[in-house]
């Protein structure tokens, strides 16, 4: 039975405690009896609209104007009736439509059609669910509806009569005033703060919401100031929540600007700390690591960002307060998590990834975690955040985090945070002129087993050799007890990009890049297999790929050296072995 500290019990309660009214309270909010409170006793005006930095396709135009809706995967297609009255196929093809934020694409084409055609769609989504709706009116969903109507006012709101000027302003205020009376029911964490900024945005665009700035503008400052790490991380740990709040962020600090109001110093310091992360987390290829929750990389939304940047310098290399460290050598970057998990309330995708890494060699990544897709990231999510499916070791087939498995718990709060994991996490660094090296540990194993386990990586100046050393002992530096199950896997899962093939004598494993540059993997204690694995977050969906796997008892092999090894290019003549064919004798 894991052993759950007193803190994480209390904070679980509160969590749960919290979720109990929460809940109760958005059943009050959604009586009949009390919707009209939402309603707005004057016309507002908009002033104003945010800039959108978010890609626009627009030749998906021409599908919305035809019907066919296309979100997540999943298609609608709606002939004679109105696409909010069709079943949604999945949950997040409901957000995706609900949201909104298919507005950008007509905007894209931006001519009379498409106008009209926007139009006709805000006004169904009015009339059918402009009251209330359990689903549209979440937190949010919300948040992001407000953020791309109000980005997006221009283009809907050009060549539009009167009456359909007046009825958009009416409902989008109406949002407004829902949103601020119902925020304490959005979840701890990014969505919390996503429903902030959008309240700053309409206080900001809508004049007759302008005297809710100063509220606004104070929520803004307390969530920056507990989400925003010092280092400018996310405190949940997850490298794609900073995309997404620059994304919003940016265009925030420009509306203060156009209104010829000072934006706030956290918010502008807050921005400045976030945007050297990202270069932190970003491979040579420009995807980022896969660490908590992190799934495809939106690689043109991270470069529209990232010319915001100003200094343009390379990234740090420690992370503390994130829990991250970055390695640079030569053409080789290396990404290793040495972090504890998020609070509670901020865990619902958090990862027990705790001393995986990700290997790049110029614009290849060999060494990657699972990561999760861009669609159906819930069936996946399970699987995604076990250790299995990250490049490091699990006990006993164990993970070092424990999830809160329970439906019930579960649906309340909605996800499935973490409520045990690593207590203890060290990270040493030891740069010198030939390599440098990064000593971490955790304890996350402790409490069932009574392992430390510690991960030692040297990489040398070049780039080219990577050496390695997974370890395991007691708490004290002793052997460990002899009834306690003591097997471990050591995984290193590959890029689907990279070809393998085991060594004739099972202790090492030829890589091919798609360069047909070549490395070796190679290891003294053990042999070596190659089993099958998925990468989750390509960019086309989950890919088949293999990892390297080394099995052991900590008993009698408490310590696995292992080392990743350039060598020069293969001959033109060499052919290597795909990761998803079969093993193939050398």
């Amino acid at each position: 039975m894991t052993r759950v500290s007193m803190a994480e019990r209390m904070g679980l309660s509160a969590l749960i405690g919290r979720r109990v009214v929460r809940s109760l309270l958005g059943h009050l909010n959604t009586s009949p009896l009390l919707r009209w409170r939402f309603g707005s006793g004057k016309t507002d005006r908009l002033v104003i609209a945010p800039q959108d930095l978010r890609t626009a396709d627009a030749t998906r135009a021409s599908e919305i104007y035809a019907g066919r809706f296309a979100f997540a995967g999943k298609v609608v297609i709606c002939d004679s009736r109105s696409i909010f009255e069709m079943t949604p196929p999945s949950d997040e093809w409901a957000v995706m439509l609900l949201s909104f934020s298919w507005l950008r694409h007509l905007r894209a084409a931006d001519s009379a059609i498409t106008r009209a055609n926007a139009r006709a769609l805000v006004d169904e989504w009015i009339n059918s669910q402009g009251g209330w709706h359990p689903v549209g009116w979440r937190p949010d969903i919300l948040s992001r509806r407000i953020i791309c109507w109000l980005s997006q006012a221009p283009f809907v709101l050009q060549d539009a009569d009167a009456r359909f000027y007046r009825r958009f302003i009416r409902s989008l205020s109406r949002q407004v005033r829902y949103l601020r009376r119902t925020l304490k029911e959005s979840r701890d964490g990014l969505p919390r703060l996503q429903a902030v900024i959008a309240l700053t945005y309409a206080s900001l665009c809508i004049q007759g919401q302008a005297g809710s700035l100063r509220a606004s503008a104070r929520r803004l400052i307390d969530e920056l100031r507990a989400q925003i790490l010092p280092d400018g991380g996310h405190v949940s740990r997850n490298p794609g929540a900073l995309i997404d709040l620059l994304a919003d962020l940016l265009p925030l600090r420009q509306l203060f600007s156009a209104r010829n109001l000072q934006p706030p110093q956290t918010l502008i310091g807050s921005i400045d700390r976030m945007m050297p992360m990202l270069r932190f987390f970003r491979h040579a290829d420009g995807n980022f690591a896969q660490f908590n929750g992190m799934g495809p990389t939106p690689v043109d939304l991270l470069a529209t960002v990232l010319a915001y940047d100003d200094a343009r310098g390379t990234p740090v290399s420690n992370a503390p307060h994130s829990g991250y460290q970055r390695l640079d050598a030569g053409s080789a970057a290396l990404l290793m998590d040495t972090g504890k998990p998020p609070p509670v309330a901020m865990s619902q995708e958090a990862h027990a990834g705790c001393l995986s890494f990700e290997l790049s060699w110029r614009q290849h990544r060999l060494i990657v975690n699972c990561g999760l897709p861009a669609v159906n990231r819930e069936n996946w999510r399970p699987v995604a955040r076990q250790t299995a499916a990250h490049s490091t070791v699990a006990f006993n087939d164990r993970s070092s985090c424990r999830f809160l498995e329970t439906h019930s718990f579960r649906r309340l709060l909605s996800g499935t945070p973490v409520v045990a994991g690593p207590h203890t996490v060290t990270a040493e660094r030891d740069e010198r002129h030939e390599s440098v090296t990064l000593l971490a540990s955790h304890d996350g194993y402790l409490g069932d087993y009574g392992v430390i386990h510690t991960r030692i990586v040297r990489l040398s100046a070049d780039g080219g050799v990577l050496d390695g050393d997974d370890s395991f002992a007691s708490s004290d530096g002793r052997s460990l007890r002899v009834s306690v199950p003591d097997e471990y896997a050591i995984r290193f899962h590959l890029h689907p990009a990279i070809k393998a093939n085991r060594l004739s004598d099972g202790r090492g494993v030829i890589l091919l890049l798609p360069d047909r540059e070549v490395w070796t993997f190679a290891t003294l204690s053990d042999t070596v297999e190659l089993e099958e694995s998925v990468y989750l977050a390509g960019a086309d969906g989950p890919r088949r790929t293999v990892q390297i796997v080394i099995y052991g008892h900590a008993r009698t092999t408490p310590s696995v050296r292992w080392s990743f090894r350039h060598t020069p290019p293969a001959p033109s003549g060499a052919r290597g072995v795909r990761a998803d064919e079969p093993e193939l004798p050398l």
